[in-house]
């Protein structure tokens, strides 16, 4: 596939999550609420879902635009020696589930990024969340697979190629960070 057949591809892809818009407003709230309000928000992901985990993550840690008071988040895949002692001890599948059971608190909030919805250690992460009475948000692609119905909110990106899906994703996230800090500057909180 040529680069401007990924262009075309990629602004297709853009045109139709504008309908994403207001689910997409409304979960960033959510995030801003939650983080604002001192809870915590843990990401996951594996593969290159893994990498945009460790990016929401990171921006909040760090900053996204602005110098402002560090935010609680925390990305469950990358901690490598809690990951791989729980994937030797108790199988992969386990390896955010065990993490969320040890750190989770009601009100925290959970992002899964996946392409697919279907990779058992994100229903297990889900689910765990759920019980645990966090909020859990997903973003997928393709039909949304099984996460698309364990999690509390789903945006499902329209679209079959993963780099397309990924690429949206990374939008989404960057708006995640923007709401919290906009939210942080009308609050009058001081940038450090």
């Amino acid at each position: 596939m040529s680069f401007q057949q990924q262009l075309d591809e990629a602004i297709t892809v853009l045109q139709a999550c504008t309908t994403l818009a207001p689910a997409i407003d409304r979960i960033t709230e959510l995030v801003a609420d939650a983080i604002l309000s001192g809870h915590t928000l843990y990401t996951a992901g594996n593969g290159g879902s893994a990498a945009d985990a460790m990016h929401l993550a990171e921006e909040l840690i760090g900053r996204y635009r602005h110098n402002r008071r560090p935010l609680p988040a925390i990305c469950l895949n990358a901690d490598v020696g809690a990951m791989t002692c729980i994937a030797n001890d108790f199988g992969y599948d386990e390896v955010f589930a065990r993490q969320l059971t040890a750190l989770g608190k009601p009100g925290d909030v959970l992002i899964v990024f996946s392409t697919s919805g279907n990779s058992p250690n994100i229903i297990n992460a889900l689910s765990t969340a759920r019980a645990r009475g966090m909020i859990n948000i997903a973003l997928l692609g393709k039909d949304g697979g099984m996460a698309r119905n364990l999690a509390d909110h789903a945006l499902i990106v329209p679209s079959q190629n993963t780099a397309r899906i990924q690429e949206v994703h990374t939008l989404f996230l960057h708006a995640i960070c923007e709401q919290v800090e906009q939210r942080l500057a009308s609050a009058s909180e001081p940038y450090v």
